[in-house]
């Protein structure tokens, strides 16, 4: 692999000694994960997105689920013990993050937020994440990754009925 694919999420990993495979894909411009996901041949459930979020105190959180879930913005303040959190407008998201749209990743950020994973991730062996850039996506272990990162698995998407 060359230099130029490496991401501050792949440093990351590397550092954590975290096994990971990475994925790439042809894509000038922002898709979403689903389309992401039908585009590499990879299970809805196991293509997880990253939504970053502020929280009532001012505070950044992430949150990841599955690409075809939607967020439940109680549960994800109640799982980080917020009033409410509001996800963040696009415009501002590579400031915050320093990612682009279609690009976040939970690692590598500018500053590491609390993170918060679907509990559907916890019995899975691998499951998919970005790498941090459009068109690149990294397989890795949902465990691995909360240890590293100091996250956890919670509920945090809407019922069926409500999606």
């Amino acid at each position: 692999m060359g230099k130029e694919l490496k991401t501050n999420a792949m440093r990351f990993l590397d550092k954590s000694k975290i096994d990971y495979t990475v994925q790439t894909y042809e894509c000038e411009e922002f898709i979403d994960g689903i389309h992401t996901a039908e585009k590499l041949g990879q299970p809805l459930e196991e293509t997880f997105k990253t939504l970053v979020a502020k929280g009532k105190s001012g505070s950044y959180y992430c949150f990841l689920l599955p690409v075809a879930l939607e967020l439940d913005l109680k549960k994800a303040a109640k799982s980080v013990d917020e009033k409410s959190v509001e996800l963040l407008h696009v415009k501002d998201i590579t400031a915050v993050t320093g990612y682009v749209r279609g690009g976040c990743t939970p690692i590598g950020m500018k500053k590491q937020f609390m993170t918060v994973v679907h509990n559907s991730a916890e019995t899975m062996q691998h499951f998919y994440i970005s790498g941090g850039r459009i068109g690149v996506q990294i397989h890795l272990s949902p465990q691995a990754l909360v240890k590293a990162i100091r996250g956890k698995f919670e509920d945090i998407i809407l019922p069926q009925a409500e999606q």
